[in-house]
């Protein structure tokens, strides 16, 4: 029984990618960006317990490892020809997804060292730090204290009111605290293959919640529309390139964020969308799923320790 609640956590995140992209398009992007990483946090969370659950009741039939573990009794698990295999295939894509969650980590953080050591030499106007380049960019620098980067080429693109909605764009970014969702959504990636869809729409729902923010700091949403659309393609014709988890008013879907902009701002929805419902299911499930397997095993280990009576 508890193998097979163990397996459960790991199959429920390919449910998650369809509902997560519906509750992006139905409710406000900031209920969505909240609703998103905290449900990925969660399931990845869930996959990560049920790995190591695996791998350590497949370690524990292994008599070197029963000895370290104390164990008098041989531990209650399937068929060793079940249980093994499972355990090692466990055992596996953890340490895989910790090298290579290792990496993205070593990665990002000498990207952002980069790009704040270059930002440090510029003379700074309160948050904004203009940086002398041919290549139009323009993105949000997480850290103390919190900067905008810009340079002189995505200046020279964009007029004055435009600029304005763009400095409004990224601020937005670095005060409600986007790159910590986008954190969040490298590190559920890497945890379980099927969260990677959900990574996209999280970063899709920062974009759209600071656009937001942004048309009703500047009081008007198609001059946001058109700054992000004429600073997308200034920029994907200079094929500019910053740390990954920087947010920037031009990543992700551009068309599908200038349509969004130029329609009225929807209503918040009366009831919790269906879409939202089922992922938060998803998520119960997979979290019950976990902890149940977990403290089953835990038991199961106990009673092979002699410290319990068996059921």
């Amino acid at each position: 029984m508890t193998i097979a609640l163990l397996l459960v956590p790991l199959l429920l995140p390919w449910a998650a990618p369809v509902p997560a992209r519906r509750a992006l398009d139905r409710c406000p992007p900031a209920v969505a960006l909240w609703t998103l990483a905290v449900s990925a946090l969660l399931l990845a969370a869930g996959t990560v317990a049920s790995l190591g659950a695996l791998a350590l009741t497949g370690l524990l039939r292994i008599p070197a490892f029963a000895a370290l573990g104390e164990l008098v009794h041989p531990l209650r698990t399937p068929s060793a020809r079940l249980v093994l295999p499972l355990a090692g295939l466990a055992a596996g894509l953890l340490t895989l997804a910790a090298l290579a969650l290792g990496r993205s980590v070593v990665r990002q953080a000498a990207g952002l060292r980069s790009a704040r050591s270059e930002a440090g030499r510029r003379p700074a106007a309160g948050d904004l730090c203009v940086v002398d380049s041919p290549r139009p960019d323009a993105y949000a620098l997480p850290g103390r204290p919190h900067r905008i980067v810009v340079t002189t080429a995505m200046l020279r693109s964009l007029d004055a009111r435009e600029r304005e909605a763009l400095f409004a764009h990224e601020r937005a970014h670095n005060a409600g605290g986007h790159h910590y969702f986008l954190a969040a959504a490298e590190l559920a990636a890497h945890c379980h293959p099927a969260l990677r869809p959900v990574r996209e729409d999280i970063r899709l729902a920062t974009e759209r919640a600071a656009d937001e923010t942004a048309a009703t700091a500047v009081g008007d949403r198609r001059l946001t529309a058109r700054a992000i659309a004429r600073a997308a393609l200034a920029t994907h014709t200079a094929d500019a390139s910053r740390p990954a988890v920087t947010p920037a008013a031009t990543s992700g879907p551009v068309p599908r964020r200038v349509a969004a902009l130029l329609t009225p701002a929807a209503r918040p929805p009366r009831a919790l969308s269906w879409t939202a419902a089922l992922l938060a299911a998803c998520v119960l499930l997979s979290c019950t799923t976990a902890a149940t397997g977990t403290i089953d095993l835990h038991q199961d280990i106990e009673v092979a320790q002699g410290e319990a009576a068996g059921h």
